[in-house]
């Protein structure tokens, strides 16, 4: 009688998770909003540092041998509706897709949730250091570059000239937190469903890339610098247990591996 075993099919079983509690989800992401706004007036001012800074970020990206941020907006410059569509995006997608990011994962996956609120915080956090220490103006500010401020020619616009604009700090420019968040959504994203179509979450940051790179809002680096912000946030802290669906939609953990007696009696 031979007797072998065999590792039985994981099981999904349901999260166990607790959902935080909503008034105090509510306050944390409304405080995250409101210190990326008032973080980054708080750095207003350093005008002169800002463009000195400008130029050297450009003359460091042609050292690097980056490619020219000219060229995506060449290409965006085709039609009045290329260019109008990626101003609008660059306007009205950033907040909106991070916040509905924010609801999906508190109502479906609250571990997922508690995980990627804590990355963004980080993340924006760090990013409000730089405008007090490193002051950047955007390249749509720049003269001899050829680069247009597709949002001014075009529009929609989200901002004013800049000396009398009291809403936004322009001369924050690294990093980029557009990009720096989209991507953190494409990441949340992968890691919280388990759809083979999953990667194309990537188009989002991807897209995001291209426009703010092509309407002038920021540099390569400005996206460089978020990445690797990012990448340090995913290090430090630690991300949920690996999860799967379980029949019926839901999704739970995934059991350890049970070994089962199989072929005793043959």
């Amino acid at each position: 009688m031979n007797a072998r075993t065999e590792p039985a099919e994981a099981e999904a079983e349901p999260d166990a998770t607790a959902r935080p509690a909503l008034i105090r989800e509510l306050l944390l992401v409304a405080g995250l909003f409101l210190v990326y706004k008032l973080g980054r007036q708080l750095a207003i001012g350093h005008t002169g540092t800002a463009f000195h800074n400008a130029h050297r970020v450009w003359d460091l990206e042609r050292t690097l041998h980056l490619p020219h941020e000219n060229g995506v907006q060449s290409a965006l410059l085709h039609g009045d509706t290329l260019v109008r569509l990626a101003n609008t995006y660059y306007a009205t997608v950033h907040f909106p897709a991070t916040l509905a990011f924010l609801v999906w994962l508190y109502l479906r996956r609250p571990a997922h949730y508690v995980w990627a609120r804590r990355v963004l915080a980080l993340v924006t956090t760090a990013a409000l250091v730089l405008p007090f220490t490193f002051p950047l103006a955007p390249p749509r500010m720049l003269t001899g570059t050829g680069l247009v401020d597709t949002a001014r020619r075009y529009g929609p616009s989200v901002y004013g000239p800049p000396a009398g604009d009291h809403l936004s700090n322009q001369f924050a420019a690294m990093p980029s937190l557009h990009f720096g968040w989209a991507l953190m959504v494409a990441v949340g994203l992968i890691a919280a469903t388990r759809s083979r179509w999953r990667p194309l979450w990537l188009l989002h940051p991807l897209i995001t890339l291209l426009v703010i790179v092509g309407t002038a809002n920021h540099y390569w680096l400005d996206a460089l610098v978020a990445t690797a912000m990012l990448g340090i946030a995913l290090a430090v802290v630690r991300p949920p247990h690996r999860t799967a669906t379980a029949p019926g939609g839901g999704t739970g953990r995934l059991a350890p591996r049970e070994h089962v007696l199989a072929g005793a009696g043959r």
